[in-house]
């Protein structure tokens, strides 16, 4: 079974994937597990309109459906420049800018810890194919390129 710290920190990311998927600007994830007991991680992102708000959500919303997640709350009065996505372990703002430099967030959250959001958006690096390496057909002059995986290793080592 997955830890209740691995599992804030999955579904932080996936929320982060989300957002940066519809050009969230300014996304910064807070870890105030410390500071709070309602919520792990403050995940913040800026929307450059009502529109790109509601898109903001709206993927938001699909994402955390896909992967199973029930919502405690959402809140998304019209017009009102903010969005509040709670998914217990994780709480998403969505402001446009104004609203961002208003209430400044992450100063009332101060002590909390910064997560680097580059790290929650990078993708795991794939394993290296195999190398090729040409060999001499029998019979024939020509080289021709060999399918099989070379091996690395040297012969000594076990």
């Amino acid at each position: 079974m997955i830890s209740k710290s691995a599992a804030s920190r999955k579904l932080v990311k996936l929320c982060c994937q989300a957002l940066s998927s519809k050009k969230a600007e300014d996304l910064r994830v807070l870890d105030v597990s410390a500071q709070s007991s309602i919520t792990d991680y403050l995940v913040l992102a800026t929307g450059t309109s009502e529109p790109h708000l509601r898109a903001l959500g709206t993927e938001l919303r699909r994402s955390l459906a896909g992967a199973h997640t029930r919502l405690v709350g959402l809140d998304a009065a019209e017009e009102s420049g903010w969005t509040v996505v709670d998914a217990f372990d994780v709480m998403v703002h969505l402001l446009t800018p104004a609203q961002r430099e208003r209430y400044a967030l992450e100063n009332l959250w101060k002590d909390a810890r910064d997560v680097p959001v580059d790290e929650l958006l990078a993708t795991p690096k794939s394993k290296p194919k195999p190398k090729e390496r040409t060999v001499k057909a029998a019979g024939s002059g020509r080289k021709k390129a060999r399918t099989t995986p070379v091996r690395t290793r040297s012969r000594g080592s076990a």
